[in-house]
C-alpha cells in the first residue's frame, strides 16, 4: 500500500521533463514484501509508481507484485513498444492505481483499475502542468481536484505543445463474445460482460405477492436456486482466499479483519474468511458506533453507543461463534465520542476530496474510525482496551449494486416491474467504477490499512453479471428477504440464520453519523 504523487510538466517540443515524487501517505506495506518506490527498470530507466495488488494474471509467488509487474511491462515492451501497457494491464486482476514514465518515448501513463478500487486524482496546474496524486494536498482546493475515471487509461506525450494535445485515452470495453470483430492489441476488454437483463418472473412463480417467511428454511423451489447458491459460495471463497493468502504473517497477531455491522454482506464474508484462514489465527470484527448529540438527548448515558449496527453486530458475532466456536473472534467495539468527531473532522474532509457532500462526510467518518480500529475487545469474560492489528480489511462494497440491495431497486420493481428492475441493476453495476470506491480507499488507507472488496473480484462480478436477475433477487418477497435473495440463501446455508433476514441499513444510519448537529441537513448538501 503506497501513495503516489507525480508532477507532470511540459515545455513543448523544445524540451520536456517529469518530476516524480513518492509520498508515503500510509505505511508502505506491499502485499508480499517491503519494497521502496518508485520502481526503476534497469535497462530502460522507465519508472513505475504502483499502488495496488495483483491477485491474478501474473505468477507472483512470494515476490513483490510491483516488481513483477514492471518486469512484465518490460517484456511486453520488447515485443511492441506501442501496446505494451494495454497488453500488460489486460492480463492482471486486482485493485490498482499507477503512474508509469516511459523515458525513451517521453510518455507518462496513469490509470486506476477498471472498477476504481484505488484512489487516483488529478489537478490541473495550467496548460502545461498537472499533478497526479493518490490524495489531495488540501481540502481548500477541493474543486480543483478530480477523480481519474476508472475505465480509461491515459497516456501523455510530453513532446506535444500542451497536455491536452498530448493526451490519448484508451477505454476498457465489455467483452464482445459471439461478435466477429478484429482483435486489436491495444483493445482493453473487461473480464466480465454486461448484466444479463433477461426478465423472468422467477423460479418461485407460485408464491403469493404478500408471502411471509419466518425462516429461509421454508423457502420454496430451493432446488432451482441451489446451483446458483453453490456457485456464489465457490466464487466468493476464491475471492476471499486470493485476497488473504498474500497477507504477510504477523506473528500471533491478526492479519485480516472485517468492517462489521452484522449485516448479511459482512456476515457472509466473515463466515467464508474463517474457512480459509489457518485455525490458530484470530479474526477481528470492527464495529463502530457514534455519540450523536441529537440522539443522546433522548437516551440514558449507558445506551449512547447502543446504535442499530451495534445491536446487529453483537447478534452477528454470537452467530459466528456458533458456526465456528473454535475460531477466536475478536469483536471490537469502536465507540466514538462526539468530541473526537469534531477533532478529526477537518482531516477526514481533506481525505474525502474531491467528494464534498454531507453524505460523503457521514460515510467517511464512519469508515475512518472503524478502520482505525481503536476500541474495546469484547469476550464473554472481559472487556479490554484494544487497537486493531489487521493491516487488511474486508469490506462488503459491491453487493448491493449487483444483488438489488438498494431501496431504489425495489422502487423500480414496484413502479414499473421486472424489466425496470433489470435496467436499474445494469445501470448500477456499470456505475460502480464511477461511484465512491476511490473515496473509501483514501479514508481507509489513511489508517495504514488496506481495503479489499471480495464482492468486486472479477470472477464474482463475472458470475453475477451472467446470472439472470430472477436468481439474484425477488422483490415479491418483503424487505429483508427479496433483495439480495441469492446472498441471503447462501448466508442461511452457512448457518447465519438471523443475518439472512436482516434488512439493509446504510452505515451512516446504522452507526449514527448522519445528522449529528441538525435534522435539516440533506445528504447532497455541500460541506
Amino acid at each position: 500500500m503506497c501513495g503516489i504523487q507525480v508532477l507532470i510538466t511540459q515545455t513543448g517540443v523544445n524540451g520536456a521533463k517529469t518530476e516524480t515524487y513518492n509520498e508515503i501517505w500510509a505505511s508502505l506495506t506491499a502485499a508480499n514484501s517491503r519494497r521502496a518506490q518508485p520502481l526503476v527498470a534497469q535497462n530502460t530507466g522507465d519508472i513505475l509508481c504502483w499502488n495496488g495488488e495483483v491477485f491474478g494474471g501474473l505468477d507472483i509467488g512470494d515476490r513483490n507484485d510491483g516488481v513483477e509487474l514492471l518486469n512484465e511491462m518490460q517484456r511486453q515492451k520488447a515485443i511492441d513498444r506501442h501496446t505494451y501497457i494495454q497488453r500488460t494491464l489486460s492480463k492482471i486482476e486486482g485493485p490498482y492505481a499507477f503512474v508509469y514514465v516511459d523515458y525513451e518515448q517521453q510518455h507518462v501513463w496513469f490509470a486506476r483499475d477498471y472498477l476504481g478500487r484505488r484512489s487516483l486524482l488529478t489537478k490541473s496546474m495550467g496548460a502545461c502542468a498537472m499533478l497526479v496524486s493518490s490524495v489531495a494536498d488540501t481540502a481548500d482546493e477541493s474543486t480543483m481536484w478530480t477523480e481519474v475515471p476508472a475505465q480509461i487509461i491515459y497516456c501523455v506525450d510530453l513532446n506535444a505543445q500542451t497536455l491536452d494535445e498530448g493526451t490519448t485515452e484508451y477505454s476498457w470495453n465489455y467483452a464482445t463474445h459471439g461478435l466477429e470483430m478484429e482483435a486489436k492489441d491495444e483493445q482493453l476488454e473487461l473480464p466480465f460482460g454486461r448484466v444479463d437483463q433477461t426478465v423472468d418472473i422467477g423460479p418461485s412463480s407460485d408464491i403469493a405477492l404478500d408471502v411471509q417467511l419466518s425462516d429461509l428454511a421454508e423457502f420454496p423451489d430451493i432446488c432451482k436456486w441451489q446451483p446458483y447458491i453453490d456457485r456464489l459460495k465457490s466464487e466468493l471463497t476464491q475471492a476471499v482466499k486470493t485476497r488473504v493468502d498474500s497477507i504477510p504473517m504477523n506473528g500471533t497477531h491478526a492479519r485480516c479483519g472485517v468492517l462489521f455491522s452484522g449485516g448479511v454482506d459482512c456476515m457472509v464474508l466473515a463466515a467464508i474468511l474463517t474457512t480459509v484462514l489457518p485455525r490458530d489465527e484470530p479474526i477481528e470484527l470492527f464495529n463502530v458506533a457514534f455519540e450523536n448529540p441529537r440522539q443522546t438527548k433522548l437516551q440514558a448515558e449507558s445506551a449512547i453507543y447502543d446504535v442499530p449496527d451495534r445491536k446487529t453486530g453483537r447478534l452477528g458475532w454470537h452467530e459466528l461463534q456458533r458456526i465456528d466456536p473454535h475460531r477466536e473472534w475478536r469483536f471490537v467495539e469502536c465507540d466514538v465520542p462526539y468530541s473526537q468527531v469534531v477533532e478529526h473532522r477537518a482531516h477526514v474532509q481533506q481525505l474525502l476530496v474531491p467528494a464534498c457532500t454531507v453524505m460523503d462526510m457521514s460515510i467517511g467518518v464512519a469508515l475512518w474510525f472503524a478502520s482505525r480500529g481503536h476500541g474495546t475487545c469484547v469476550t464473554a469474560e472481559s472487556r479490554t482496551a484494544y487497537v486493531g492489528q489487521s493491516r487488511v480489511l474486508l469490506l462488503g462494497m459491491g453487493a448491493d449494486e449487483q444483488l438489488g440491495g438498494y431501496s431504489r431497486h425495489r422502487s423500480a420493481w414496484e413502479k414499473s416491474g421486472p424489466s425496470a428492475l433489470a435496467r436499474e441493476i445494469a445501470l448500477d453495476v456499470e456505475r460502480i467504477a464511477t461511484r465512491n470506491l476511490g473515496r473509501d480507499d483514501r479514508v481507509v488507507s489513511d489508517n495504514a490499512k488496506e481495503a479489499r472488496f471480495p464482492f468486486l473480484a472479477a470472477n464474482v462480478v463475472a458470475f453475477l453479471s451472467n446470472t439472470p436477475i430472477a436468481f439474484k433477487m425477488d422483490m415479491r418477497y418483503p424487505r429483508g428477504v427479496g433483495e439480495k435473495l441469492l446472498l441471503r440463501l447462501l448466508a442461511h446455508q452457512l448457518g447465519l440464520v438471523q443475518a439472512s433476514m436482516l434488512a439493509k441499513r446504510a452505515i451512516q444510519f446504522g452507526a449514527r453519523t448522519a445528522k449529528m448537529e441538525s435534522s435539516q441537513t440533506r445528504g447532497q448538501d455541500t460541506l
